[in-house]
């Protein structure tokens, strides 16, 4: 018995927050959130060993299935059902533009625009293409398609997440799915936290700071320990080595701390979210990749004042200036209380 691992593509670089009808005739690439969360396909135990990784010649699909394999293999047949008139636009162009079709499709997802590929003709050229990936590999194989196509072995269109695993086992000419929208979540470890970075484009330099913001709050962690206390080391560790991830983005803290809670893990979100302003000075977690962050510039410790000093005179506004302002105030707090418990200077 041989298993096909059915994977959807990662997210393709179009706009959060907005839908669009991305069939075959749209050639999206992935966008940086799609490269690490493609990243993560990588580290599933079951995908590290196949025979072969087919695709299709869409580039969201090909970037994906580079993240598990060197080489796949295109195969025609496995594009995403070909939308007609509306491949390409985004679901509020389409609402002004064809109302009423769209108004009927909501109800009868059958109902199609003008030029698209039949449900029935979609699933024929799958499954064509799916057989064909099949005779010619041996053993278990992954096949990186697209949601309406996969739909069509699976089902079910509504589990089929941005890079999720379906899986089905293949035996005397028949496909039988046992598995449904599989989302990959490793534990994030340093060696997932790194090919995440490296997924966002942070090149060694940035990935050379995070690992000493890292390495400096887990000190305080094992000197809190020390003293009675237990933060969660592990969850400081990954979030300090993240939480530049966005680094490239406007508001970066705001856009890592989103990506990860769209990724699935929640608590590295919100320390993300807080490692430029933290929402109290409560000696937490967020607190300490906080002031972890706040001692070194690129990967050397700096004291508080050497590290404010030097982004002083990046701040123009008066309101820039109270913001710096209050941050330090907050630093200068965490330090305080983070030295009392040591007894030691443990925070210059």
């Amino acid at each position: 018995m041989r298993r096909i691992y059915f994977i959807r593509h990662a997210r393709p670089d179009i706009p959060f927050g907005e839908r669009w009808c991305v069939g075959s005739r749209t050639d999206f690439p992935l966008g940086t959130y799609g490269l690490i969360q493609a990243s993560l396909l990588s580290f599933e135990p079951e995908l590290k060993n196949l025979d072969t990784v087919f695709c299709s010649s869409l580039s969201r699909a090909r970037e994906t299935a580079l993240s598990i394999s060197p080489s796949p293999v295109m195969i025609p047949g496995l594009e995403e059902q070909d939308m007609g008139e509306w491949d390409g636009l985004s679901f509020a162009e389409i609402m002004k533009g064809w109302p009423e079709l769209y108004a009927a499709r909501e109800n009868d997802p059958y109902t199609l625009p003008e030029g698209a590929e039949t449900y029935k003709h979609m699933a024929e050229r799958f499954r064509g293409a799916v057989f064909r990936c099949i005779a010619e590999s041996e053993g278990d194989i992954a096949i990186v398609a697209h949601k309406s196509s996969i739909s069509t072995i699976t089902g079910s269109r509504e589990a089929l997440g941005w890079a999720s695993v379906s899986t089905a086992e293949f035996d005397h000419d028949m496909l039988k799915v046992t598995d449904i929208g599989i989302q990959p979540h490793p534990a994030l470890n340093d060696e997932v936290c790194d090919r995440m970075m490296s997924a966002a484009g942070a090149d060694e330099a940035l990935r050379a700071h995070c690992t000493a913001v890292a390495d400096l709050a887990c000190e305080i962690c094992r000197m809190l320990e020390a003293k009675g206390l237990q933060p969660d080391m592990s969850l400081v560790r990954s979030s300090a080595l993240l939480h530049d991830i966005a680094r490239a983005q406007r508001d970066h803290d705001a856009v890592g701390a989103k990506w990860l809670l769209e990724l699935g893990y929640p608590d590295v979100s919100e320390i993300i979210r807080q490692h430029h302003d933290p929402d109290s000075t409560q000696l937490n977690e967020a607190a300490i990749v906080f002031i972890a962050d706040k001692c070194i510039r690129g990967e050397s410790r700096v004291t508080i004042e050497e590290r404010f000093a030097g982004s002083a005179d990046r701040c123009r506004t008066r309101e820039a200036k109270a913001a710096h302002a209050a941050r330090l105030e907050t630093t200068l707090r965490i330090k305080t209380e983070i030295n009392r418990i040591s007894g030691d200077t443990v925070i210059e």
